[in-house]
């Protein structure tokens, strides 16, 4: 895997409780072409796929599910986030070094700021860490015939 500071949610973050990750990505503004009244519209995620690990360092204990939220906001202290993806992952999944089967920035994401938000069901966990990040690309140690 190679990973890129910048693009890093979360680098081994303990969580336990509802919470964001530790950092976000800043997607920049977008520019206004010469001559135009508006600026371009952005939706990252359409095209290429952007490559998206989120994968579990410590294995989770006590809480029910973990749902990680791919959030976008237009401003960086996320005031309004606009969830444009979700994923349920229940405690018996949350061992270290499984992966969540996100894979990939989805289409839909058109502001600036982009974090990953992780909302425990049931008791908050005394253990369980989390590394998420965009990424050059996804092992699978999948074999296609």
């Amino acid at each position: 895997m190679i990973f890129d500071r910048s693009l890093m949610f979360s680098n081994a973050q303990a969580i336990t409780e509802t919470a964001a990750s530790d950092n976000i990505v800043d997607l920049l503004a977008t520019g206004r072409p010469y001559g135009h009244a508006q600026n371009l519209v952005k939706d990252v995620g359409k095209g290429n796929q952007i490559a998206l690990l989120v994968q579990v360092v410590e294995a989770f204990n006590t809480l029910t599910s973990l749902t990680i939220e791919l959030q976008c906001d237009d401003n960086e202290a996320f005031a309004s986030p606009k969830t444009v993806l979700s994923h349920l992952i229940p405690l018996e999944e949350l061992i270290a070094g499984k992966t969540a089967s996100i894979t990939s920035v989805p289409p839909g994401i058109n502001e600036r700021y982009l974090r990953l938000h992780y909302v425990v069901a049931g008791s908050n966990p005394t253990l369980g860490r989390i590394t998420a990040s965009v990424v050059a690309g996804v092992q699978t140690n999948a074999v296609n015939f």
